[in-house]
């Protein structure tokens, strides 16, 4: 064969190594679509002025887009048959990314669990982005739930492995160049509050909403080179569990991420990824809602800024100033993501 079907759950072994395909430079070409497809203001990552004077270069790549380029690159390899990206861990984003870097992505099979239905089973990967000189720029697990190709099919070794609930702020820390928080605008930033403005346990509804299109929806997941026939393939996916196109799931999370602009302005560099499940299915027409928590703040041994895990919250068609969250053992019909992660934030 000549094409690439994908890989099947009985296709992966554990412990193998993936080269995905396709080196991807990203340019300020790709900043400016991303900035049009999601809207995202946080003023390090708008203005080479206002990131030169707090210490950078340049303005970096928005997080999420780095994030996106590298998972996109893996999406042939790993998920081209999913039925669902369940969650990720272990997310760590390692330097700075600037226009004009290559970015490439390399996984590792940490984990098969076959479903009890024998039509399906669980992959576990490790995914590293590296720049064009081979230094990590960010790694993250993640595991999804792929199709069988033929349920009869043996799976010769299984194991599900332990990854930690929370990324320690320490092993993050050094990620961010130093900058000079004297010289960081509150007014330019769009927001007064500070890290110690922030306390354990506030909620933050960030009031606005963004409704999704169907041509928006796929121009960003092309942008990202990722090619899941579930987020394409009206025809193929008009006899699946609902019928038509789903959203890939990087981009709601960016949605909930510029939402999250308004009350967490200063928040303007993700460190880590400590867990994300995707909880509901988002498709076009919906509007998107976000209100995120302080769950835990940490100083990480700097001067300059602050570490604050935040659990970001997104919902379709509700607003969020009563807060949707989980429902016993569920969660509120309305919610589609919960994101556990740790930004930084000026003293």
């Amino acid at each position: 064969m000549k094409t690439n079907p994908g890989r099947f759950f009985e296709d992966f072994r554990l412990g193998e190594t993936i080269r995905h395909a396709t080196p991807r430079t990203v340019t300020t070409g790709d900043v400016a679509l991303y900035t049009a497809l999601y809207g995202p203001r946080f003023a390090v990552q708008s203005s080479d002025a206002f990131a030169r004077a707090i210490g950078y270069p340049q303005s970096p790549l928005d997080d999420l887009l780095t994030f996106h380029v590298v998972f996109g690159k893996t999406v042939p390899d790993i998920s081209l048959n999913a039925l669902a990206n369940l969650g990720y861990a272990e997310g760590g984003f390692r330097r700075p990314v600037y226009p004009g870097e290559t970015l490439s992505t390399v996984s590792e099979v940490i984990g098969l669990k076959e479903s009890s239905n024998r039509q399906t089973g669980v992959v576990y990967v490790r995914s590293v982005g590296s720049d064009a000189a081979g230094e990590t720029v960010l790694s993250y697990c993640r595991w999804v739930l792929v199709r069988k190709r033929d349920p009869e099919a043996r799976i010769e070794q299984e194991h599900v492995p332990s990854l930690a609930k929370v990324v320690a702020p320490a092993d993050l820390a050094g990620a961010l160049p130093r900058i000079d928080a004297s010289a960081y605008d509150p007014d330019l930033a769009g927001s007064p509050h500070r890290f110690g403005d922030y306390q354990v346990g506030e909620r933050i509804d960030h009031v606005d909403g963004m409704t999704v299109e169907e041509a928006e929806h796929q121009i960003a997941t092309r942008l990202f080179q990722n090619t899941a026939k579930v987020h394409f393939d009206a025809f193929a996916t008009k006899d699946t569990r609902f019928g038509r196109r789903l959203i890939y799931g990087g981009h709601v999370i960016s949605l909930a991420r510029c939402l999250s602009f308004n009350g967490l302005a200063n928040a303007f560099s993700i460190a880590g990824i400590n867990a994300g499940r995707h909880v509901g299915p988002l498709f076009a027409g919906d509007t998107v809602y976000a209100w995120s928590e302080v769950l835990e703040t940490a100083d990480a041994g700097r001067d300059d800024v602050g570490l604050l895990r935040l659990r970001t919250v997104a919902t379709k068609n509700q607003p969020c100033g009563t807060f949707p969250d989980k429902q016993g053992e569920g969660y509120d019909p309305a919610v589609i993501l919960d994101l556990d992660y740790w930004a930084f934030m000026p003293k």
